[in-house]
Formats: C-alpha cells, structure tokens, sequence
C-alpha cells in the first residue's frame, strides 16, 4: 500500500498532467511552472517579466505551422503599422529600430492588445511597476507603450555597458536578477530562450 505522501505526490502529479492537457490543447504554447512560497503551483503559457517561471514543456498544437500563413500575414500587417512610431522612438532614444523591432516581436508579435497572465501589456509587455516608473499612463496606448520600454531598454543597455545580452536578459528577467547573478545572464530556462530569441530577430532584421 502506498503511503500517504506518494498518494499525495501521485495526485499532484496528476493534476499536472491534465493541465498540461488543456494548456496544450488550448494554447499550443510553451507551458511554464511556478511554485509559491505556499506550495502552490501555477502554470501559464506567457510568464511575467523577472518572474521565477521556468520551462516546463515546448509544444504546439496539433496541426499548426508556427510560420502560418494567418500568423505571418497579422504579423506582418501589424509590423507596417507600427513601423514609423517604432522608428521614431527608436531615434529619440538612441537605439537601432531593428533592436526595437526583435523586442516587440519577441515580447508581443506587434499585438498592441497582448495581456499576459501576470498582467503585463501591450507592444512590449510593460508591467504596472515599469509603466510607472516611465511616465506611461495607458499602457495599451501602443505610443505611450512603445515610449515606456524603448527608455527602460536604453536604460538597461546603459546600466550593463551596452552588453546587448545582459541588457536583454534584464528586459526579462529585471535588473536585478542579472546584478544577483554577478552580471551574467541569469540561469533561468526561459530567460536564456528569450535572449536568444530576440537576438534572432535581430539579426534577421538586419
């Protein structure tokens, strides 16, 4: 007979597995873990900006191409749209419209409309704590969005000395955790991932 902590075990691993089955059905994303100081577990498919979500599983879902035709063209149609305010406050805040691009792609594939579980919003993802520090006042205005994270990301790529990597991993994961961690880029699965994401589309931008 199994004893109460494996019953206990057994059940939660349970429980996993079957929201693992409707996040994946449903989503067709990423799946990301989180366990709370009370032992809670949480799972979502966009963890927040310097949250300690890792990992859990990479999918799709059935069927899908991850360079459809329905999203290449939103992508892309959103990608025009966007271009010369991106342009703009690229310029005011001396950063390459190619960086600023990668990011928005990365962060919210140009959805000026994107909430994340954890509350962040729009173009680049801005929670209510960065929003504030900006001067944002609506973070779903895709201007005052777009203003906010381009001064966060020049402010970041100046804090770690134009070390794209870290600067990036900051935008991530907050400053913080890349100055916890001796100014490396932090150990976190989904934090790497996304550093290596947005330098792609960097350089396929370029």
């Amino acid at each position: 007979m199994r004893s109460r902590r494996e019953r206990v075990k057994s059940g939660i691993s349970l429980a996993l597995a079957l929201c693992l089955g409707t996040l994946v059905s449903v989503a067709g994303a990423d799946i990301y873990i989180y366990k709370d100081l009370k032992g809670r577990i949480h799972l979502t498919d966009r963890p927040m900006q310097g949250s300690n979500y890792r990992l859990l599983r990479h999918t799709r879902s059935p069927g899908s191409r991850a360079g459809s035709t329905h999203t290449s063209r939103r992508l892309a149609r959103n990608r025009a749209r966007f271009s010369p305010v991106i342009k703009a406050v690229a310029v005011e805040n001396r950063l390459q419209p190619e960086l600023l691009h990668a990011v928005i792609r990365a962060e919210s594939a140009y959805d000026p409309s994107a909430i994340s579980p954890a509350g962040a919003v729009g173009l680049m993802q801005l929670m209510p704590g960065t929003a504030e520090r900006y001067g944002v006042v609506d973070r779903r205005d895709p201007k005052e969005n777009l203003a906010g994270g381009a001064r966060y990301l020049r402010d970041l790529l100046d804090l770690f000395e134009f070390d794209l990597k870290l600067a990036l991993a900051a935008y991530n994961a907050g400053e913080n955790a890349v100055l916890r961690h001796g100014k490396q880029v932090p150990p976190y699965a989904e934090t790497r991932q996304y550093v290596d994401k947005v330098l792609r589309f960097y350089r396929e931008s370029k």
